[in-house]
């Protein structure tokens, strides 16, 4: 079946989609979707090639679906790249250029970016404050 076909046949009615306000913005919960909005260009069903974002323990997982992989070998056709936490996102953003310059969905690149250094810096350890010095006539007291 062909993508425009499946975004036809999805885009009114599907279990991901998300319409919290009447006139507002309509939103999508599907893998694969890097920015939750419900469209074409981003939707995670619809398209052969996706990006998928995921957080995992040991860090930020990128997937993606290898070049003429059958659409129903769904495990051997997804490859998968690893971020850790402490690689930063000048990592991300190595790893998500390397995709967009090989022609992978290069219209993705910002979205993916965007995504994996939100989830890097939601997992970063916050540093303890330091104690707050005394000043002026209180200090000289002690």
């Amino acid at each position: 079946m062909s993508a425009d076909l499946q975004w036809l046949l999805l885009r009114k009615n599907n279990s991901y989609t998300v319409k919290r306000v009447v006139e507002g913005p309509i939103f999508s919960k599907e893998p694969g979707n890097l920015t939750n909005i419900h469209s074409w260009k981003y939707s995670g069903l619809a398209n052969e090639k996706t990006i998928t974002v995921k957080e995992t323990e040991s860090g930020v997982q990128i997937a993606y679906r290898k070049k003429g992989a059958s659409a129903l070998a769904i495990h051997p056709a997804v490859s998968t790249i690893a971020v850790r936490p402490r690689s930063g996102p000048r990592r991300a953003a190595g790893v998500t250029a390397k995709l967009a310059k090989r022609g992978y969905r290069p219209d993705l690149r910002v979205a993916a970016l965007a995504r994996v250094s939100a989830l890097l810096v939601a997992k970063k350890e916050k540093k303890a404050a330091p104690p707050k010095k005394t000043r002026g006539k209180k200090a000289k007291a002690a």
